[in-house]
């Protein structure tokens, strides 16, 4: 019979924010299990998480970041969620093996759709015909939808991801996760905390109102802490990766363009990128960008042009990506990481005026990369919340109308990830409720899968 365990995964929460912000966290930490994590290279979201439920690296699970290029459709696409895509057992499936009547609840890890987990949360806006985007979820079983969002209201999307992102969405994910626990009580039960890895990415680490966001999150996971120990849980704390400080971007896909390798095609008076038709273009994905190769382009000339670009500091042919478990049928013919002060943007025109239309909103799928700047208001714009409450009433009349609010300047951002080389301050930190002195010091992302079925059936 399995032992009841949740795991919270605080997002962005390091060695030295917990040292000094966290003491909820910390004194936990104390009483039980306190070390810290080598993450997967690439250190992103979807990765990180892959890694952490299979036990595996992004070359043997597939997901080699947010998103990739689809080779046979001709596509990117980023942050889809079917459970399908993760190659490799998940730590339920070895569960269920071992225990047949175990049950698992999922609240909003990634790829968190049609997977054999018995319960699942997870967002899932709708978008009408007419250009709305309305807050919603995904459920399995499908009731608890209506459930949830009768007793907590709709969830906060909005706070979720955007320039107001904040605490709420993390505190409704918190919410949620009670009601399920105590309607279902799961055996293993997953819940997602992404407030802090946003005001990272917002301000940086180093700056001073940080410490506020930390004891928001330190506050919220604590009195989780406290309500499962109540209910004879056993908890663990991860985190995915560091947050290290940026200063601007690298244009990769303008550096490919501008050496006549990437292709746009014009729209209306704009451009977008055509990725079937180009010689190279990169996914770009925080501080890591995958360069695809069409068949016949010499690989070694790309990659003397990328390592010899400003702001680059690596690029792993395949050979190189398979020394760092990174190397996949999905991910680039060419992996480049950023220097440690910079970030890759998507961005490939060179006239701010042929921008596709997309570009200064959120729009997380047409995107052909992460774009961090849909956490900031355009500071150009004058009344920018008004002129969002404008859009919104135009949206209810029935009126298309554009949410072009998000800036197009790099240099807003203020931290990033995907490097594993952050120093011993920014590393991912582990703790738990329990024991576990046997641990090492520093434990691999890709043993969390074991140590979540020790804690639940050992």
């Amino acid at each position: 019979m399995a032992h009841p365990t949740v795991v919270l995964n605080v997002v962005g929460l390091d060695a030295g924010l917990l040292r000094n912000h966290a003491p909820r966290l910390r004194s936990m930490a104390k009483e039980g299990t306190q070390r810290t994590i080598e993450p997967v290279f690439p250190a992103l979201t979807c990765s990180a998480q892959s890694s952490m439920l299979t036990g595996l690296t992004p070359g043997d699970h597939g997901i080699i970041g947010n998103g990739w290029y689809d080779r046979e459709s001709g596509e990117i696409r980023f942050w889809k969620q079917a459970n399908q895509l993760v190659q490799g057992e998940k730590v339920w499936d070895v569960a269920k093996q071992r225990d047949p009547d175990f049950t698992c609840c999922n609240m909003f890890w990634w790829y968190n759709m049609y997977s054999s987990a018995d319960i699942a949360v997870t967002p899932r806006p709708m978008y009408p015909a007419d250009g709305r985007k309305i807050p919603d979820i995904w459920t399995h079983p499908p009731d608890l939808r209506d459930r949830l969002q009768r007793e907590l209201g709709p969830f906060p999307l909005f706070h979720f991801w955007g320039p107001a992102s904040d605490i709420r969405s993390s505190r409704w994910i918190a919410d949620a996760s009670r009601i399920v626990h105590e309607s279902h009580a799961p055996d293993l039960q997953l819940i997602y905390l992404p407030h802090l890895d946003y005001a990272l990415q917002q301000l940086g680490p180093d700056d001073p109102a940080i410490a506020g966001y930390v004891r928001e999150i330190d506050d919220l996971a604590g009195d989780l802490v406290d309500h499962y120990r109540q209910h004879g849980c056993r908890v663990l704390v991860v985190s995915e990766y560091g947050i290290g400080p940026v200063e601007d971007a690298v244009e990769i896909n303008r550096i490919l363009r501008n050496a006549g390798l990437l292709a746009v095609r014009e729209e209306l008076g704009r451009e977008l990128l055509d990725p079937g038709a180009s010689r190279a273009f990169a996914v770009t994905d925080h501080q890591i960008a995958h360069v695809y190769l069409a068949p016949g382009t010499d690989h070694a000339t790309v990659r003397t042009l990328l390592l010899e670009a400003d702001g680059i500091d690596e690029v792993l042919d395949e050979a190189g990506q398979s020394a760092r478990g990174a190397r996949h049928e999905r991910g680039g013919d060419l992996l480049c990481t950023s220097e440690p002060q910079r970030w890759f943007t998507w961005d490939y025109w060179n006239d701010d005026r042929r921008a596709p239309d997309f570009a200064r909103t959120v729009d997380i799928h047409r995107k052909p990369g992460y774009d961090p700047r849909e956490l900031f208001l355009d500071p150009k714009r004058t009344l920018p919340r008004l002129r969002i409450g404008w859009k919104l009433l135009k949206k209810k009349l029935g009126f298309r109308t554009l949410m072009d609010v998000i800036p197009l300047d790099t240099s807003l951002v203020r931290g990033s990830h995907g490097r594993t080389d952050l120093g011993a301050d920014r590393t991912p930190v582990l703790l738990s409720t329990e024991s576990l002195d046997d641990l090492p010091e520093t434990v691999p992302a890709t043993a969390i899968r074991d140590l979540m079925l020790r804690l639940l059936l050992d």
